[in-house]
């Protein structure tokens, strides 16, 4: 007979000392467990950067951490003491979006793209494999042990009786881990899809490949107004999507809508799943996809991503500056930490410990561990009021530094023009900059009194 699954701690340790539940096994149950996620706060401020921080990632034994900036250099950091293990100038042009440990390269292999639209390599090894994707929605792929690329494939909107077909501007990809032939991308439409890289032309012969698979949760397919910025796989094979102007969507492995979905003309609800029926008729029975609902995406690109050792949590940044956790298999809104001054776009989880990297507007990386006293107050997602954010103003400290960067932004005058001109005509727009930044910061002192706490060492606005 089957024990039942025991969820208290106590009796977990209880089942891994008479031999119940293997070691390994308690381990990961342990590392899981939702005292862990209330008790999160800021352990540690990695503050070397000189402009956003955006991309934040973890090797793979957890012990170094790497980050890109639009100051354009790449830094690797000892997270726990906050020491700079290296930095480098990324050899950009423009600011850098993301950085990445090659797997098995000993840490020695670091991908990285930006901007400028680059792909480059630092301290390239024997082998290895690199995705990016551009704004022009072409797909590459590259081989690092021929320094070659090979253009995949470019996404497009579904074809129509016209044969015209836009370019979907894209914002993210990802592979799935169970199958990395599959790969998923998503940008300027609703529709997050998924392609088999074995099914392309290797060649370059085609600029277009059929998706396997799309996802969209039905209300949202034909609407222009949405967009995706950020995708995850689980190690369950589910597709983890989220949208600007909207929520985080979960989809169920093989819940997509088919490789060229059609706008549905009527869809039906039922318990777990709706019927969608399509223009061609076939009514298609899907899991209702799980809503992640709460924070706010509208202002920048942020991604999404699972936490816990399976993958037990979705969190995400937002732009009022709080980071969202969300339970997976029910989406209930557990915590919403205060992170950055004015936008957090992205969170890393470490590989095997509740442990967090978030990063966004702010120059700094900041790193949450479980080990907090007390357990954050449980709050619902309607008592969250709106936080009040400090302009871009607030980041200058002296009014001569205003001054300095109000003025480097006019145009340089030609040899031998005067100047005083282009001085006395910006006197009065300085004056109404600052007249700004003291509104704004009076009206930061008045809502004072109207923040919450939840429990977390900081306080929500």
């Amino acid at each position: 007979m089957r024990r039942p699954t025991a969820r208290h701690g106590a009796a977990e340790l209880c089942l891994r000392e008479v031999g119940d539940l293997l070691p390994r096994r308690f381990a990961r149950r342990a590392a899981a467990a939702e005292d862990l996620v209330m008790r999160l706060q800021i352990h540690r401020k990695l503050d070397r950067h000189t402009g956003c921080v955006n991309t934040v990632g973890f090797n793979a034994d957890g012990d170094i951490l790497i980050s890109g900036s639009d100051d354009q250099k790449v830094m690797l950091w000892d997270w726990d003491t906050g020491a700079v293990k290296m930095q480098f100038h990324s050899g950009h042009g423009d600011n850098v979006f993301q950085a990445w440990f090659m797997p098995y390269t000993d840490d020695r292999s670091i991908v990285t793209c930006a901007a400028d639209g680059q792909v480059r390599v630092a301290k390239v090894q024997d082998d290895g494999d690199a995705l990016t994707t551009l704004l022009d929605g072409l797909v590459q792929h590259f081989d690092l042990r021929t320094n070659t690329a090979t253009e995949l494939f470019v996404c497009r909107n579904s074809l129509t009786k016209s044969g015209y077909s836009s370019h979907v501007h894209l914002n993210a990809i990802t592979t799935d881990p169970r199958n990395p032939n599959l790969l998923a991308v998503g940008g300027s439409n609703p529709f997050a899809r998924v392609y088999d890289i074995r099914k392309c032309k290797w060649d370059g012969s085609s600029d277009f490949a059929q998706p396997s698979d799309c996802y969209c949760p039905p209300h949202l397919i034909g609407d222009r107004g949405v967009g995706i910025t950020g995708l995850a796989f689980s190690h369950q094979s589910e597709l983890l999507v989220s949208y600007n102007n909207e929520n985080i969507y979960l989809f169920a492995k093989n819940g997509g809508l088919g490789p060229d979905p059609k706008p549905s003309a009527k869809i039906e609800g039922s318990k777990g799943s709706k019927s969608t029926t399509f223009a061609s008729g076939e009514a298609v029975y899907l899991p209702v996809p799980q809503i992640y609902v709460g924070h706010r995406n509208c202002e920048t690109v942020k991604g999404v991503t699972f936490i816990g050792p399976n993958h037990e949590y979705v969190a995400s940044g937002s732009d009022c500056g709080r980071l969202f956790i969300w339970r997976k298999r029910d989406g209930k809104f557990l915590r919403a930490m205060e992170g950055d001054e004015c936008i957090v776009n992205c969170i890393e989880p470490h590989p095997h410990t509740m442990t967090i990297a978030s990063s966004g507007i702010d120059n700094d990386v900041k790193l949450w561990t479980p080990s907090a006293i007390e357990q954050a107050r449980v709050l619902n997602v309607e008592e969250l009021k709106p936080r009040k954010r400090k302009a871009k103003l607030w980041h200058f400290a002296l009014p001569e530094e205003l001054v300095m960067h109000v003025l480097a932004q006019r145009r340089q005058p030609a040899a031998g023009e005067d100047s005083s001109e282009d001085l006395e005509d910006n006197t009065e727009l300085l004056s109404l900059v600052l007249q700004a930044a003291d509104r704004d910061n009076s009206s930061d002192d008045s809502d004072e009194d109207e923040e919450i706490s939840d429990g977390s060492g900081s306080r929500a606005k």
